[in-house]
């Protein structure tokens, strides 16, 4: 009995199968053999790349724009307990001036 061993490829060993069958210097074929991965293994890591792409460039937009609402978040509570402050000193010289 042929026993069947299943090598477990690491995520930069798929980014870099996906990324050689992306370039199209090799053909599938020529790849299976260089990195001894099935040839419907290599094309779904090829499609997961491609949409992951998009995904990889959105999120640095999205983060920023988060980080900016934080911030603007914070300067406006800022802001509101800067007005009661105010607001409460303003209470208290009236005190002084009578």
């Amino acid at each position: 009995m042929n026993k069947i061993v299943h090598k477990t490829f690491s995520a930069s060993e798929k980014a870099m199968v996906a990324l050689e069958a992306l370039k199209g210097n090799l053909t599938i074929n020529e790849i299976t053999k260089k990195y001894g991965v099935h040839a419907t293994q290599i094309s779904n890591w090829k499609k997961r790349l491609k949409e992951g792409i998009i995904e990889i460039f959105s999120q640095g937009r999205q983060k920023r724009d988060l980080e900016a609402n934080e911030l603007v978040e914070a300067l406006y509570k800022k802001i509101g307990q800067l007005e009661i402050e105010l607001d409460w000193l303003k209470k208290k010289s009236e005190l002084f001036d009578k």
